[in-house]
């Protein structure tokens, strides 16, 4: 059974964080060289709401290591890691809570020059607080409904968990679907509807 105070606190903490939580602008990135050890602090200061692999972390430096070994981002300057690999990794990161190693390096990938990485992170940060901003109101319209007098709050509780289980769902079978089109011909017999 779900406690109804509990529930309302967790909900309203959640909106709450989301409200003010933001990432970092690409010029708000470090630009000085970073040590593996710092990256790891930085990365889980940014994305804290992020479950922790391992006690606090978001991220691993094995993690790491086997992106860069993937090629799934640059690897480092004598050890150092500047803006460019924070905003890998903060794209990584987030995306990896949704989409494999191998969708996340078809949208994002590490052969990027700067200026390319700095334009891709822009639009990275400008659609992550556009659909942070909608699941704010989602969860606040859900809400409502969660503690509406007449239902069961156990019941409503299990619907709005559903309801944002489907979501996910449908959001990544339309990613996975749009990066199976990348250079593809067009033909009629694909845009063509199914009976």
């Amino acid at each position: 059974m779900y406690n109804s105070k509990l529930i309302t606190g967790k909900l309203l903490r959640w909106q709450n964080y989301l409200n003010k939580h933001t990432l970092p602008g690409w010029d708000d990135l470090p630009s000085l060289g970073l040590y593996m050890d710092q990256v790891i602090t930085l990365i889980s200061q940014y994305l804290s709401f992020l479950p922790a692999n391992t006690e606090d972390q978001v991220i691993t430096a094995s993690a790491i290591n086997n992106y860069v070994r993937m090629k799934i981002m640059p690897a480092p300057e004598k050890k150092k890691y500047y803006r460019i690999h924070i905003a890998y990794l903060i794209m990584i990161c987030s995306l990896k809570q949704s989409l494999s190693i191998s969708d996340i390096q078809r949208i994002i990938p590490a052969v990027l020059n700067e200026a390319e990485v700095k334009d891709a992170y822009n639009d990275f940060v400008s659609k992550y607080t556009g659909s942070m901003q909608l699941f704010v109101d989602l969860v606040e319209q859900q809400t409502k409904s969660i503690f509406d007098e007449s239902g069961d709050i156990d019941q409503n509780v299990n619907s709005f968990v559903l309801l944002t289980a489907v979501v996910a769902n449908f959001s990544k079978i339309l990613t996975t679907k749009m990066l199976d089109l990348q250079d593809r011909p067009f033909s009629e017999e694909a845009v063509a509807e199914k009976e």
